[in-house]
């Protein structure tokens, strides 16, 4: 279940880089591995706006925000498959569209469509990760086991 499917342009890009190295952390478990991607400064906002994963809407700052994003939702995902479509790289962004499988311990699943926002900074760390997706649309594809 869990992996990568990049059908995609894959020119080298910093933000580019980032973006699958992002992924592939997530799909292995290694907190610290991905936390190390990210600027101390950096900004989560997963989804943008307000939501069930951040009511007040601002995002997760920083390497505390950040961890705690990844206590609270990432860590609670038995597994991950991103599903990469298309990817637009220019500047210090990368945008790609893609969706996203969970599966959760007891194998229920969810779907979520989304476009993946890296922006990097020279060291192409990551200073945000913008993920437009909707959580009503995505909570209705929750499939039990």
């Amino acid at each position: 279940m869990d992996a990568i499917t990049w059908n995609a342009p894959d020119s080298d890009h910093p933000a580019r880089r980032a973006a699958r190295a992002s992924m592939t952390a997530v799909i292995g478990g290694r907190r610290q591995e991905w936390l190390k991607l990210f600027s101390p400064d950096a900004l989560i906002e997963d989804p943008v706006g307000p939501s069930f994963l951040d009511p007040s809407g601002e995002g997760h700052r920083g390497h505390e925000g950040i961890t705690a994003f990844w206590d609270g939702f990432i860590s609670t995902i038995a597994g991950f498959r991103f599903d990469v479509a298309d990817s637009f790289a220019n500047g210090d962004y990368c945008a790609n569209v893609a969706t996203i499988t969970t599966t959760t311990a007891d194998g229920s699943t969810m779907t979520i469509d989304c476009v993946l926002i890296y922006r990097v900074d020279e060291d192409g760390l990551i200073t945000s990760l913008r993920a437009h997706w909707e959580p009503d649309r995505a909570m209705a594809t929750l499939t039990a086991p």
